[in-house]
């Protein structure tokens, strides 16, 4: 298992590839601008890996006094996950607008999930996919890809990161260290900061 590759705009450590988008985009969350629409906008639910099916079910009687009656209806109509047109897991939808875990205060979507864990009711903060958005995670042939998402909903964020944010491999240190550790961090951060003259190239 190699340390460092190069791939087209996209960077190869250990086994997972990176896109260079991770330190040529800067960003901030905006909260008071685009009002959380991340969850609520999209045709699909955040995507759930297997293991966080399990964990949701377990939790679900700690995040339920955090969700509004609408979630609480579709996640007892369809359990807690559903499947998008891929077949992948994702969570339940409200009438095919928002997360069913959404939750709304003055106007701006947050999550029950978290919600229920920064109240100590719970161990685990969110999904994974909506800890590390915006980047997602998918195959690209036989290695994990990880891709700046791009999203119109998001563009708020990208004007205040322009002034006062961090690059995407920064902003999102710890959704990182949450699903890669501690030690594949630090070789991103070391890529992401390196100059890395003359480097083959192959497409996506």
């Amino acid at each position: 298992m190699g340390f460092l590759c190069t791939f087209d705009a996209m960077l190869l450590i250990d086994d997972i590839l990176v896109s260079d988008d991770l330190k040529d985009t800067y960003f901030a969350c905006n909260l008071h601008v685009c009002r959380g629409d991340c969850c609520v906008d999209g045709d699909a639910g955040a995507p759930l890996e297997e293991k966080e099916i399990s964990i949701i079910e377990d939790y679900l009687d700690e995040i339920r006094p955090y969700m509004n009656e609408r979630g609480i209806e579709a996640v007892e109509r369809s359990g807690v996950f559903e499947y998008d047109v891929d077949g992948a897991y994702v969570t339940p939808l409200v009438n095919n607008a928002e997360c069913a875990f959404v939750y709304f205060e003055n106007g701006i979507s947050f999550c029950a999930i978290e919600k229920a864990y920064l109240e100590g009711k719970i161990k685990y903060q969110k999904p994974i996919s909506c800890h590390l958005y915006p980047i997602r995670l998918s195959k690209v042939g036989e290695y994990e890809a990880i891709n700046y998402h791009k999203w119109h909903v998001c563009a708020p964020a990208l004007i205040k990161g322009a002034t006062e944010g961090d690059p995407l491999f920064s902003y999102l240190k710890t959704p990182l260290i949450r699903k890669f550790g501690e030690k594949w961090y630090e070789k991103l951060v070391i890529a992401m900061k390196a100059d890395l003259p003359g480097s083959s190239h192959i497409q996506e």
